[in-house]
């Protein structure tokens, strides 16, 4: 029985939602997406390095930034990238899932393609331009650009989640640094101590989901952005009213012509002000397109700008305060009500990147790229709303770490946005060709998005090469460390599949084994629990030669989860058979909410009531009802690879050591499954590849 059709995931429509539950996802979306972005200035004014700024130099300072964020945040995330999602999840291995779907990757490296056979023949997949046909057929044809758009798509994800690791300690220790100026009794030691009791405290609460805590982080961000604009708008009327002149994109020319080296410079520390953006895309399936778009437009945008035009103005009148631009500019009359909120807001800047690591790591998985981690959905009303308890704290202890490391709020900025460039970058590439290959977008707008932001992109990446040794290596080295991880893995688990694919048992041959008379059949029933959806995996042949033996009702079973809250009863199981008497494939399927038992007797019962229903005569019905009397078993294989002598030095090593270790520290695939433990046995198989 083939199992393709049946085993597709279902068509998912976009889901719609009525204004007000935009209104109320977009009040959401302020305490999770947007807390890097609006809080981006307290990183800026501690990197800021303007010495005796003139007014041409501060109006260029407004310039950079406020068009830095209107090109790449507003114009590239907000309305373009967005659009490039796949099923309502954002982020580069949602681009990538996206073009899998619609360009064949069938190359020994790769992750895992769920494309049909069938999908040529549709009008979506098929037709378009000239152009597009012509580069579709060049990215199925080229292993090379297959496996380079792997690579990137894995090198951007592991970059996220290493630029990740700092957000939090980047943004909780500026803000604290803020009471040191204030009070000069409260020493470094006591502000490092603060910030890592803030973490931990940070990252205890996300077990409770990304909803609960958005209602309480969102009204610190309306707080926060309110109580800036205000402030930027009063330092702006009171020191330079035309200070809002910066908004003209010449002044950027204006301070090139004037210091051109401490224009270069600043490029590094205006990237800082929009580090938070790739987090506004990889967040997107916590949420929806449009709360997104209406929490930046109404609420961040215009909170940041303006906050920028009014530090501006403020440090016009005031150069000497450069170093500690932020806090200063404050007025003294709402500087401690403004120093909790800016506490506030920096925890909840962490937000944006812990959520979008969680969602990283789900996505990842989906594609069989990342080891096996507990993931636990946290809304019923909202698939993306995720939580990962092993991922949460390997955060927080590097986060800790990095705090107790660098003990000083400008280190840790340095080495803050230095990977985040290339993701950047890669994501830019990346959208250009959605847009070519899946969109058919016209050429000369495909140019239009792609020749501007990649210009202005690798500007900033030449610009901030600078940081890497002043501390933007340790973004570089966690990512290192994370890529070799995801290849291993990627290489590993490609390998054990088309390993799977050659060796898989034909449904002859296993007609003909259990035809054998030295094959004895005993009562029950057996499951063989397999991540195998077509076909008859090896370890089934390597029981059956070990143990001569099989129950008399043998069941190939395969677990699969839903996009959806919870499948019905009645759509439970699908099952077929196959061959000779006594021999069926079951899927067995469960909503994410769903609780994963096999456990019972209702479970039996419910299974072979379902394989009655294929059943072909009454002998098989009534062996059926039998094998329920004399009980199951539980059959989970477990698979070593081993590479062989013939393979190369980094294959043998990649395979022997690292392959092996991930596997044998992460989850089973099974493990969510509730099993009998009394009647569950593990077969292990050596794949020598």
């Amino acid at each position: 029985m083939a199992f393709t059709k049946l085993y597709r995931p279902p068509e998912r429509k976009p889901k719609t939602f009525t204004t007000w539950q935009t209104l109320v996802l977009s009040y959401q979306a302020l305490g999770v997406v947007y807390g890097a972005l609006a809080t981006s200035f307290l990183n800026v004014a501690v990197a800021l390095e303007l010495p005796n700024p003139s007014e041409d130099v501060l109006l260029g300072f407004v310039s950079i930034i406020t068009w830095t964020t209107t090109l790449l945040v507003l114009v590239k995330y907000t309305f373009v990238v967005i659009q490039a999602d796949d099923h309502g999840e954002g982020g580069t291995f949602a681009i990538y899932s996206l073009l899998t779907r619609h360009v064949n990757f069938k190359t020994k490296f790769t992750m895992q393609n769920t494309r049909l056979k069938s999908d040529e023949s549709m009008r979506y997949y098929s037709g378009g331009s000239v152009l597009k046909s012509k580069t579709k057929k060049f990215l199925e044809g080229s292993v090379v650009a297959q496996s380079l758009i792997t690579f990137l798509v894995l090198l951007a994800t592991c970059m996220v989640i290493g630029d990740g690791v700092l957000t939090p300690s980047s943004c909780v220790l500026p803000a604290l640094q803020g009471i040191v100026a204030s009070s000069p009794k409260v020493t470094q030691g006591y502000v490092i101590a603060m910030s890592v009791a803030v973490l931990v405290a940070l990252f205890a609460v996300q077990r409770y989901g990304t909803s609960k805590i958005a209602f309480t982080f969102s009204p610190v961000m309306v707080m926060w952005c309110v109580g800036n604009a205000c402030i930027g708008v009063y330092n702006t009327l009171k020191y330079h009213p035309s200070m809002i002149r910066g908004v003209s994109p010449h002044y950027i020319v204006k301070f090139f012509q004037i210091d051109h080296k401490t224009a270069w410079n600043f490029l590094g520390t205006g990237f800082l002000s929009i580090t938070g953006a790739e987090a506004m895309f990889a967040d997107l399936g916590h949420f929806n397109k449009r709360s997104i778009q209406v929490a930046f437009l109404v609420w961040v945008y215009p909170s940041t700008i303006i906050t920028y035009v009014g530090m501006a103005a403020f440090l016009l009148k005031n150069p000497d305060q450069v170093d500690n631009a932020f806090y200063a500019s404050i007025p003294k009359s709402v500087y401690w009500p403004m120093f909790v909120v800016s506490t506030l807001a920096a925890i909840v800047s962490s937000q944006s990147m812990i959520s979008a690591s969680f969602s990283l790591i789900k996505q990842s998985m989906a594609l069989d790229c990342f080891p096996r981690v507990k993931i636990v959905h946290t809304s019923s009303k909202h698939e993306g709303q995720i939580y990962s308890p092993e991922i949460n704290y390997t955060l927080m202890v590097l986060c800790v770490v990095l705090i107790l490391g660098f003990k000083d709020a400008q280190a840790l900025t340095n080495a803050c946005g230095v990977v985040v460039i290339w993701v950047m970058i890669i994501t830019t590439c990346l959208a250009a060709l959605v847009m070519l290959v899946i969109w058919d977008t016209n050429v000369l707008l495909i140019c239009a998005f792609f020749v501007p932001c990649v210009t202005l992109e690798g500007i900033f990446l030449a610009s901030m090469m600078r940081k890497i040794p002043q501390g933007g290596w340790v973004p570089y080295a966690i990512s290192v460390v994370l890529l070799t991880i995801m290849l291993s893995w990627t290489y590993g688990r490609s390998r054990r599949s088309r390993y799977n694919a050659e060796r898989k048992m034909s449904l002859a041959e296993l007609n003909h084994t259990l035809a054998k008379g030295n094959i004895h059949r005993t009562p029950g029933i057996c499951f063989f629990c397999t991540d195998l959806v077509n076909g008859i995996p090896p370890i089934i042949r390597h029981y059956l030669q070990n143990t001569n033996s099989v129950r008399q009702i043998m069941v190939i079973l395969t677990l699969r989860t839903l996009p959806i809250k919870t499948v019905l009863p009645e759509e439970r199981f699908i099952v077929g058979k196959l061959g000779i008497d006594g021999v069926y494939r079951c899927i067995v399927q469960f909503g994410y909410k769903d609780v994963m038992s096999m456990d019972g007797e209702d479970y039996l019962a419910a299974v072979v009531a379902k394989l009655q229903e294929v059943a072909e005569t009454s002998a098989e019905r009534e062996m059926l009802d039998l094998a329920i009397k004399d009980g199951a078993v539980f059959v989970m294989g477990r698979v070593v690879l081993q590479a062989g002598k013939n393979e190369g030095f980094v294959a043998r090593w990649t395979i022997n050591y690292i392959y092996r270790f991930i596997q044998k520290n992460c989850r089973s695939a099974l493990m969510p499954l509730q099993l009998p433990m009394d009647n569950t046995m593990q077969v292990g198989m050596l794949y020598e590849i």
